[in-house]
């Protein structure tokens, strides 16, 4: 009978000791606080300051995407650099499913080129997860300047080289940008004034000290609608859905001007790749809500669905755009 007890004894510590150990491991082998039941909260990187239009955005996002996930989402604000002062907190956060990007294109297309040292590499240390939102940019003038179209002001611009003055978010923000565009694409000379933020740039738009700007159809479309600024085109391929009245740069004769931006959601390069697709399709269900979508469309947002590398393919492709429009455009 002693024997016996023995025996149990050892067989049931063998096993006792097999399922810790099988337990441990899968422990090791999980992202900590990965698990769908953890109840953490995923931080919501921002790389903008609170208030502007990336951070609007990712507030609407945020209540219905944790509704999706099964739990808290807080968006955090991590401002600097054009957004890479953000994208840098998640390129090196634990790839546990706990810390995400709510990524402007800027960042990912733009940054790279000008910025003398990026932080991190946005195509090595950040895993695409999912489009969000696309987005086009409206070229504004203040209602006291005497152009009411984009030929107009062209005209004056080719016979008064640099006189025209266009504000913007800062060097290599996508509205400095699109202005540079406009110029090579027209072969006119603007005077750009680089300020901390669209809407001290607007600011004076309204105010008669800039003659005009782009600016975030999202953000422009209350300036727009009050009568302080007036739309000449916006940059998007078609007409935007919240002002159709306002023609395309393409309808205004610049056949091959085009700029579109975006958000997007990144996770850390080493995000495992369940945890991705779990998080892909907790935005795909998010999107579809009536509620979030109409609010997105109303502000001026196009919705945009797809794959990681619908994602992916599409910042590849503005990457190699923008490389030949910042050429001679570097900040420290």
């Amino acid at each position: 009978m002693r024997s016996q007890f023995f025996h149990f004894q050892f067989h049931f510590s063998r096993r006792c000791l097999v399922a810790g150990l099988m337990a441990s491991l899968a422990l090791a082998a999980t992202p900590a606080g990965a698990q769908p039941d953890s109840g953490q909260p995923v931080r919501l990187i921002v790389g903008y300051a609170a208030g502007g239009p990336v951070d609007a955005a990712a507030r609407l996002f945020a209540p219905v995407f944790a509704k999706e996930l099964g739990r808290p989402v807080v968006v955090e604000n991590r401002p600097g650099a054009g957004g890479v002062m953000g994208g840098d907190t998640v390129a090196k956060g634990n790839p546990n499913g706990l810390v995400l990007f709510f990524a402007a294109s800027p960042t990912i297309t733009i940054s790279p080129h000008i910025l003398k040292k990026m932080a991190f590499d946005p195509a090595k240390d950040l895993k695409p997860i999912a489009p969000i939102l696309s987005y086009a940019n409206v070229l504004v003038v203040g209602r006291e300047q005497p152009f009411k179209n984009v030929k107009e002001l062209l005209a004056y611009a080719k016979a008064n080289p640099g006189k025209l003055t266009y504000g913007s978010a800062g060097v290599g923000a996508s509205n400095h940008l699109s202005g540079e565009l406009f110029a090579k694409r027209t072969g006119t000379e603007f005077n750009h004034i680089p300020y901390k933020g669209n809407a001290p740039a607007m600011t004076d738009v309204i105010g008669g000290q800039l003659n005009m700007m782009f600016d975030i159809v999202g953000s422009a479309r209350n300036h727009i609608a009050s009568g302080r600024v007036r739309a000449l085109a916006v940059t998007s391929r078609e007409r935007n859905a919240s002002m159709p009245d306002v023609p395309t740069m393409r309808e205004e004769g610049i056949a091959d001007y085009e700029v579109n931006g975006w958000y997007g959601l990144y996770g850390p390069a080493k995000l495992p790749a369940g945890i991705a697709a779990r998080y892909s399709e907790a935005t795909r269900k998010a999107l579809a809500q009536t509620a979030l979508r109409d609010k997105l469309v109303e502000q001026g947002y196009d919705l945009w669905l797809g794959s990681p590398k619908t994602l992916s393919d599409r910042a590849a492709k503005e990457l190699a755009m923008w490389a030949t429009v910042t050429k001679g455009i570097q900040i420290e």
